[in-house]
């Protein structure tokens, strides 16, 4: 697994910040959008793709991708899909989409020449797939969506594996908790150390890690209020880290 982006939209201008993580010198506070790719039985799943997506997958060195699959629909999370085009034309494919009729219909209001039956040459060739919260499978691999709340909004988690993944979250009912338990990995977004109406502060996060008790657990979905990485990072227990991007972990 590889953190393509760990950071979010949410915050102040540069001009205005004073929490020195935007002059930072350390290249773990430089925070694209959130994203991340996996790599399983030969194939490369992406999870969101904001607008960083373009250089994210040149930065990685992406040469293919097999499936994306999206959490919601919020433009951080879904402005980069026109830039599948690439793949596309190199590949001579379609990528196949994974998303909620929700995050379906975000999508056609943000592009809405990609799902029109007669496209115009050169938009993206994808193929959606409509999922709910259900498992559902992909080139043979299992992938389970948790529901959680983005204040008011459903979003997908997912959990592949000893994986699960979690961002823009505030709240996660008992049931899908339970999904969680037993991950070797989990990722879970936490905005700030204040609390927020619609994202897990730092403790908040904490608190879900320390009720599902994964053996490792990484942050995301960081903006620039929670602070400089190292600094962070020493306060945190032994099995928590925060992501940055770039990070790869093996599963």
């Amino acid at each position: 697994m590889t953190f393509l982006g760990t950071g979010t939209s949410t915050g102040v201008p540069v001009v205005a910040c004073d929490c020195h993580v935007c002059s930072s010198k350390d290249e773990r506070d430089t925070r694209l959008r959130t994203s991340v790719l996996i790599e399983m039985g030969g194939h490369n799943y992406v999870i969101d793709c904001g607008p960083d997506f373009r250089y994210q997958m040149i930065r990685e060195k992406v040469e293919d991708i097999s499936a994306i699959l999206f959490t919601h629909g919020h433009r951080d999370h879904i402005a980069g899909l026109d830039d599948v085009r690439a793949f596309n034309y190199v590949l001579n494919k379609t990528v196949d989409i994974y998303a909620s009729e929700r995050v379906i219909d975000s999508i056609n209001k943000e592009f809405p020449y990609v799902l029109k039956e007669k496209r115009f040459f050169g938009a993206p060739q994808l193929h959606f797939h409509i999922i709910d919260n259900k498992p559902f499978t992909i080139n043979g691999t299992l992938f389970s969506p948790i529901e959680v709340v983005h204040h008011k909004m459903p979003v997908f988690g997912f959990r592949v594996g000893d994986l699960s993944y979690i961002t823009d979250a505030s709240h996660i009912e008992q049931q899908e908790k339970e999904k969680i338990k037993g991950s070797k990995v989990l990722v879970i977004n936490a905005l700030r150390k204040s609390k927020h109406i619609s994202h897990f502060s730092l403790e908040e996060a904490l608190q879900v890690i320390s009720e599902v008790k994964p053996d490792k657990a990484y942050i995301t979905h960081l903006s620039h209020f929670m602070g400089v990485h190292q600094q962070v990072q020493e306060s945190l227990p032994d099995n928590v880290f925060l992501a940055y991007d770039g990070l790869r972990v093996k599963i």
